[in-house]
């Protein structure tokens, strides 16, 4: 049952690199836009937060079949719902008197799905049962400044002239090119936040094997950590109210994504769920329960 998961949602985000959409670099608002159940109004989080917003509907609530029966709609015919991943949590036990050696039982991980459907695939909701999100005035900008300015355990940003943006562990320090370098304070923020989260693997912060195991360009190991800044930064990004633009749309880094992709299903998940635990940890805030129903 989770080796389906893992391929049905590994497949449609192939299937978006395939297309040269980048899912993570959807301009999203966490605040505004951002893709939500209709009838608990949370945000999907995660994997499911990208898949959601690539659809292409212009309205962020979706609902399970049940939810829009409850709510007195229907979903319209021919209509195809979009898997949502959770996990559940199932106690294991070790021994046969139903402990570990540490005395307490395992909770063992299960990767699940349901379906859910957007609103424009539904008819005869009322408009009563619809929620209607507040706008947000704010400055994106001045968003982006107190994110970083509110890190927890935050590492040392160094600027020089130096023509690259870095994360170096040994030293736990973050080196970024000049702020005047850059084409806008979009992009500055942008760049800033894929290593800050790269910064979140050390071992003093969540310790992130990935980051442990960086290796060169266009090894499996590198594409994954990767990965896992590149998600996050777009989850900063959304949560600041700008679109992510870290690293150019090339074919070399759609390339080695397919690559990890096609050669390890669970890649995207496993990224996206660390992506996530990184914002969190950025913006220091506890992570919601999935699923947002």
């Amino acid at each position: 049952m989770s080796q389906k998961i893992y391929d049905l949602i590994t497949d449609r985000i192939i299937a978006l690199l395939e297309a040269d959409v980048i899912p993570w670099r959807k301009p999203w608002d966490a605040a505004g836009n951002a893709p939500r159940n209709l009838t608990s109004c949370k945000a999907y989080r995660g994997v499911n937060a990208m898949l959601l917003a690539n659809l292409g509907f212009s309205s962020p609530w979706f609902a399970t079949f049940r939810q829009v029966k409850s709510l007195g709609g229907s979903v319209k015919r021919g209509a195809h719902g979009f898997p949502v991943v959770f996990w559940k949590f199932r106690e294991d036990a070790a021994e046969p008197d139903g402990e570990n050696e540490t005395g307490r039982r395992d909770r063992v991980p299960l990767l699940r799905y349901y379906t859910v459907f957007n609103l424009e695939q539904t008819e005869g909701i009322p408009v009563e049962e619809i929620p209607t999100l507040e706008t947000r005035r704010f400055d994106p900008i001045e968003a982006c400044e107190r994110i970083v300015a509110e890190m927890p355990q935050r590492p040392e940003i160094r600027h020089t002239t130096e023509a690259r943006a870095y994360y170096r562990p040994s030293t736990d320090t973050v080196t970024m090119p000049l702020r005047e370098s850059f084409h806008s304070a979009a992009e500055y923020f942008s760049t800033l936040a894929h290593e800050l989260v790269h910064s979140t693997g050390a071992p003093s912060r969540l310790a992130r094997k990935s980051l442990e195991a960086w290796a060169p360009f266009g090894t499996a190991d590198y594409s994954r950590e990767e990965l896992v800044a590149e998600m996050g930064a777009g989850f900063l990004c959304a949560h600041a109210g700008i679109a992510s633009a870290t690293l150019e749309n090339s074919a070399a880094y759609i390339q080695n994504w397919l690559q990890v992709l096609k050669d390890d299903r669970r890649a995207v998940i496993v990224a996206a769920g660390q992506a996530q635990k990184a914002a969190d940890f950025i913006l220091n805030q506890s992570a919601e329960d999935e699923p947002a129903h």
